[in-house]
């Protein structure tokens, strides 16, 4: 048997996996250490205390705002290493209250909340500055057979063998002689990142379009890099780092003639269903169901209707979107359920400016 590393506090094989032991599809980790990047510098947080952590970067938006997968991923780490081996995962539930700093790491302090037989709470607040920037509520269980059970149908869709990768498509769009040079030079930006997530569209988006779409988008997706059988934990950190990715722009898609002028995510939870390996590919089905502005106050809503026309407080709140997304195994078994929503501004032509 080969021996195991460890990795953020969690055992992780350190050999790779004969082409015997992965789902069709997917392919052995060739020799070396391709250990997923994401295992071995983002999700490895250290111990400075009981129940506190310190955080690194590894990925930096084009916002120069940390990522909120990052922070999410890492809340749960810290989290997972305050309960016991025997329990998993089953819920996070988080708030992103101030925006990250990516020039000082983040400190991860967990409290245990409540420990029972069947389910255990741990509350992490991630701080910076001083000041907590998220708070994540994270709930684990040991493991209960139930007769109760059932699912949706996963979508049909080409398999990730058929589909060309972000980079590729960025790749192709950059062969276009009639680019406009400033799309030119974010596409160069983007190809220039370093992301640890691999993505497959399965119906692209012209990329420079603005016609309206419906909110409904669907990729395949998987970390970069081996992470092999281990600690389901593990898994579902990672799990939670990738499903931040391009989860609050399907709120967009119908609004595509709109410039984004500011976009932050408000809160995140998940729900994980069933065991998966976060390194091989999954389907990401997101979808929004709802995007407006800010509901207008009671008084308001007596006074003016049900679009608060003239309150300031009404105005003032700006729009938010909500996207649900699910994470599908490629054998149909739904593994992972999300939910998010954020704050988006766009920029409004002269018709719409209240100004």
């Amino acid at each position: 048997m080969a021996a195991s590393t460890s990795a953020g506090g969690f055992r992780v094989p350190a050999a790779r996996a004969g082409a015997g032991d992965l789902p069709e599809g997917e392919q052995p980790a060739p020799p070396g250490d391709l250990r997923s990047v994401l295992v071995t510098s983002v999700l490895s947080l250290e111990p400075l205390d009981l129940d506190l952590f310190r955080g690194r970067h590894y990925w930096v938006p084009v916002t120069r705002r940390l990522f909120g997968g990052q922070i999410v991923g890492q809340a749960l780490v810290a989290a997972a290493k305050a309960v016991t081996e025997d329990v998993h995962a089953h819920s996070l539930h988080c708030y992103f209250v101030r925006a990250g700093d990516p020039t000082v790491p983040v400190l991860y302090q967990v409290e245990r909340t409540r420990t029972g037989k069947s389910f255990s709470v741990r509350s992490v607040k991630a701080i910076q500055h001083g000041k907590p920037i998220l708070i994540c509520q994270a709930s684990f269980q040991q493991t209960q057979e139930s007769p109760v059970q059932h699912q949706f149908t996963m979508p049909t869709v080409p398999p990730p063998e058929e589909l060309l990768t972000q980079e590729e498509l960025i790749q192709k769009y950059l062969q276009d002689p009639n680019l406009v040079e400033k799309y030119r030079l974010g596409l160069n930006k983007i190809l220039a990142q370093e992301v640890p997530v691999e993505i497959k569209p399965v119906n692209p988006p012209e990329l420079f379009s603005q016609l309206s779409q419906e909110p409904k988008q669907l990729f395949w997706v998987r970390a970069r890099g081996y992470i092999g059988e281990c600690d389901m934990k593990l898994h579902c950190c990672v799990a939670a780092y990738i499903s931040d990715y391009a989860f609050l722009g399907t709120a967009l898609l119908p609004h595509r003639q709109h410039p984004v002028m500011f976009m932050v995510s408000l809160d995140h939870s998940m729900w994980f269903h069933a065991p998966f390996r976060a390194d091989h590919w999954m389907l990401y089905e997101c979808e929004s169901p709802w995007a407006g502005k800010s509901s207008p106050c009671c008084r308001c809503w007596g006074a003016a209707g049900p679009q608060g026309n003239g309150c300031s407080l009404s105005r003032a709140g700006g729009c938010r979107g909500l996207v649900h997304g699910r994470l599908w195994r490629r054998d149909g078994v739904l593994a992972v359920t999300c939910a998010q929503e954020g704050v988006i501004r766009v920029k409004q032509s002269p018709a719409e400016s209240k100004l």
